[in-house]
């Protein structure tokens, strides 16, 4: 079984759409990367692929092999180089200039200047229907038994590498894939203890749960808990709850504004008993990062009244730094180097290395 190669498998499920599964999915795998574990990442989410997008893999295509698939290589295992000089660890150029600010107030458990320094870290695959397609355009029409059994090979004929950890990214809901997800996985490998006695050869406690991802409406956390009520019902434990777009912290000034409200996952973690992990705001950098390919940079804000003559004197400095009104890319903008290079400037990587760490912890310790 092609699992063989995993020693921990990690779901990320949610009841709604919408909620960003994909994007915790993506920035999950980043994290444990910079952490130093090999990732797999495997996209189940069959009629709405977002993961190939997200790290910048929308042309790559699977390679058939004697006996599977060979998933496609985002990076290999390898050492990073230091973050730019010019550019502290969030993407703030340091310079001296009254109209550029330093970026935004830490959110909780951002690294220190020592994690985003010269390290090792450690190879990320991905594994996506997408990348059977002929186009990313291309619809996939198919009724449950075609799904059942595409998700089924996707578990069982994928050469994966040695890997520390496989996240799978799933649809919304509790159909199909679910299940057919659900009963592969608790025969085929040796689940929690909480759930049922499995078979195979697999690393012991292979199946070390489900990540639940929500946002904190409460649309959202009445259909978030019937994911929770699933996996209780299939037998499959929740290494805890992800509170996604918990409030918007400015770029300019660092201001924290709650646009869906704040505290739902929460609530609902403490009501079914499982661990909080933590709020992921929204970041409008890690969109440019992962459509644009841009690095992370904050700092600029609006020119108080009275000093219009410094704001066009400054205006080509302006331009060179952050580009023109209208989505200009910036002079000499450094967007070269790996996704999880440039992720290393994101105000979510702190974010992340504080929710990866208690993930591995939960893990380790079952």
């Amino acid at each position: 079984m092609s699992l063989n190669n995993v020693k921990q498998i990690v779901l990320v499920l949610s009841g709604k759409g919408g909620v960003g599964k994909s994007s915790v999915t993506t920035q999950l795998a980043l994290s444990l990367s910079l952490s130093g574990h090999t990732v797999g990442i495997l996209d189940i989410d069959l009629t709405g692929p977002s993961i190939p997008r997200l790290l910048g893999l929308e042309d790559a295509k699977i390679t058939q092999a004697p006996g599977g698939w060979l998933p496609v290589e985002v990076h290999h295992s390898q050492t990073l180089p230091p973050v730019p000089d010019h550019l502290n660890q969030y993407g703030a150029e340091t310079i001296h200039n009254e109209r550029v600010s330093q970026p935004p107030p830490p959110v909780a458990n951002r690294p220190t200047s020592s994690t985003v320094a010269l390290h090792s870290i450690g190879a990320l695959h991905a594994i996506s229907l997408a990348f059977l397609l002929p186009s990313r355009s291309s619809a996939v029409v198919w009724r449950g038994p075609k799904k059942t059994a595409m998700v089924r090979q996707f578990l069982t004929d994928v050469l994966w590498p040695p890997l520390d950890y496989l996240l799978i990214d799933t649809p919304p809901g509790t159909s199909d894939e679910h299940i057919s997800l659900a009963e592969t996985l608790l025969q085929q490998t040796s689940a929690p203890a909480s759930s049922p006695a499995s078979f195979g050869s697999s690393p012991p406690n292979q199946l070390a749960g489900a990540v639940i991802v929500t946002t904190p409406q409460a649309v959202a956390i009445s259909d978030v808990r019937k994911e929770l009520s699933f996996c209780r019902k299939v037998g499959i434990g929740v290494l805890g709850v992800v509170e996604n777009m918990s409030g918007y912290v400015c770029e300019c000034c660092g201001e924290e504004t709650n646009l869906f409200g704040k505290g739902g996952g929460e609530v609902m973690a403490r009501e079914f008993g499982v661990k909080f992990l933590g709020r992921v705001p929204v970041d409008g950098q890690w969109g440019l990062l992962v459509e644009q390919g841009k690095r992370p940079r904050y700092g600029k804000v609006s020119v108080e009244s009275g000093q219009e003559d410094d704001e066009k004197s400054n205006e080509s400095d302006e331009l060179e730094r952050y580009g023109d009104e209208n989505g200009a890319d910036p002079i000499d903008e450094q967007d070269d180097g790996l996704l999880v290079d440039k992720y290393r400037n994101c105000s979510l990587h702190g974010t992340f290395e504080g929710i990866t760490r208690q993930l591995v912890d939960i893990i380790e310790h079952r």
